[in-house]
């Protein structure tokens, strides 16, 4: 529709830039066979050591099911284990394997360039503020 202008959406930016910094941070993690979503667990996961599936997500700030998908590919190459939760039945528990630790370790270089290269192009100062606004942003009660 010609001539209607699109209102600034805070929305649209955040996840078009969320995308472009996953791409950038992929290019750098590609060597370890990692994605910068995966990195990301499994760093994680080697904070927190064994959690429950909710209690990750929640940490995470993702829903259940988005965390079961992303989840998968990762057990699936032997780099977590996910094992019945001794205090509840019910619920599995997640931990990372040896090779998850090994893979994060070959990894954590390569982050660590797409750090320097962010902070190149922005400015330690200007990333450092954009890290702060945006753990705000991730506090705000959507009710």
């Amino acid at each position: 529709m010609a001539g209607i202008e699109t209102p600034v959406c805070n929305n649209r930016a955040l996840r078009e830039a969320g995308r472009r910094l996953n791409q950038f941070y992929d290019q750098f993690l590609a060597p370890s066979g990692l994605r910068a979503t995966q990195f990301s667990l499994l760093a994680s996961l080697k904070r927190l050591g064994p959690i429950g599936i909710q209690a990750l997500a929640s940490e995470l700030g993702l829903d259940r099911t988005t965390l079961g998908r992303n989840i998968l590919p990762l057990e699936r190459d032997g780099l977590i284990l996910v094992e019945p939760d001794a205090e509840d039945r019910r619920g599995k528990r997640l931990r990372l394997s040896a090779a998850g630790l090994e893979r994060l370790a070959r990894a954590r270089p390569l982050w660590a360039k797409a750090q320097q290269g962010f902070e190149a192009a922005f400015g330690a100062e200007r990333a450092a503020q954009l890290r702060e606004l945006l753990a705000e942003v991730s506090r705000l009660d959507p009710g």
